[in-house]
Formats: C-alpha cells, structure tokens, sequence
C-alpha cells in the first residue's frame, strides 16, 4: 500500500467473482491468485479467461510445490509461481519487475549473460544453460528474490514446462560442466577463491546472485 506504482484495485474470495469483474475491467495489469479457490479455482479461472480473449499476467501462489500443477500451469504462461509463506517484499518487486526499464536494456544484459557462461564454459545446447539464464534475470531484476527452491525453480519450471526438481538437477549439471570447461581466471575473479576440480563448487543459489550481482555491478558503473 505504501508503493505508489501498484495500485490494489480489487480483492476477491473465490474464482468466480474475480471472473466476472475480470470480465469487465481494462485497468487491470496483474493477476495474482491462489491455486484452490471457491467455485472457481484458478487453473479453471486461468482457462476461462484465455476462453473469453482476457490475457493478463498472472502470479500464482500455493501452499505447496506440486510439480505436476506447474508443469500443467507452465502451459498458460504464467509470470510466476510463489509457495507460501513468502514476504509481500519479494511480490512487490516481481509486480515491478514484470514492466521495469532498467539502465542496461534487456538486451544488453541477455548479451553479458550470455557472454559470462561462454567464458565460464557452460555450452549453450544444455538445458542448464536456460535455466541458469533465467535464474540470473530473476534475481537481477527482483534483488530481494533469494528463495531458490522456493521461489526460483517453480517460476523457472512454469516457463519451461518441467519441474522444480529437474530444473535444480538441470543447473547443478551445468555448474558441474563449468568447473572443468571455464575459464579459472574468471572463475576466481567472480567467486573469490582458488579453484580447482577438487574444491568446493558454489551452490546454485551463490553461482546465479554472484553472477547477477556482477551485472548491476557493471550497470551502477554504467548508470
């Protein structure tokens, strides 16, 4: 309530009133529902409105992980996938997030994180890489999103219609591959100790804020 660029306009307590507000309402950016809801619960809800041409992003919460529903909800495009409990300051800064400009247009930093992986040794053709991609524009745009398994992998598993699980799996591989292929250089430089193929490798978490914390490094020189 305190953040003048996001408007609350409506609150409801089943699916089937938020739709026929929904139904008539041009102001609304945001959607953001819980999975089981009264009457109507929110994949119907979802698919109702894609039925009547209402296409509005969508931020899903739940009380739990259940792969099989993100893989499903992956499929409608859905902006994000939050299990409960989880702060309103990490919600905030998806919503703004979601229509942000920052210094370094998104263009340029796909470009610097694509170049980051190269040297680091992580080839393009694996799903990792995509998944490592994705993880690093999360936290790069939302700083206050560090809730990897939390937060991270479901989002990242609804873009990419798979699991949470195999997304951890995914990006573990691919930092695994890193160790051997890339450049030792830029690995210490980036992680701030030796490295070698028998010490300890950064967990998924500290490889992908390390690397986006390098990008709003390079943007706050920029700026």
């Amino acid at each position: 309530k305190e953040n003048k660029r996001v408007n609350i306009l409506a609150m409801f307590s089943d699916g089937q009133k938020a739709f026929d507000y929904l139904c008539n309402a041009n102001d609304i950016d945001l959607i953001i529902m819980d999975v089981l809801l009264p009457f109507l619960d929110g994949v119907l809800l979802i698919k109702k409105l894609l039925a009547n041409d209402i296409k509005k992003k969508i931020i899903i919460t739940s009380t739990y992980k259940d792969e099989r529903l993100i893989r499903d909800l992956s499929k409608y495009g859905i902006s994000g996938y939050f299990i409960k409990p989880f702060s309103y300051e990490s919600i905030e800064n998806i919503i703004l997030s979601l229509d942000n400009e920052r210094v370094l247009g998104k263009e340029s930093v796909d470009l610097m994180i694509s170049e980051l992986l190269h040297n680091l040794g992580i080839p393009s053709h694996i799903r990792g890489y995509k998944y490592i991609r994705e993880g690093i524009t999360i936290i790069y745009n939302s700083p206050t999103i560090t809730l990897v398994t939390k937060e991270i992998y479901p989002t990242i598993a609804c873009k990419y219609e798979t699991t949470p699980s195999r997304v951890e799996r995914a990006i573990r591989h691919a930092i695994e591959v890193s160790w051997i292929r890339g450049d030792l250089n830029l690995m210490e430089e980036l992680f701030g100790f030796s490295v070698s193929c028998d010490k300890a490798k950064p967990t998924n978490s500290e490889f992908l804020s390390t690397i986006a914390d390098r990008l709003k490094l390079i943007n706050a020189k920029t700026a």
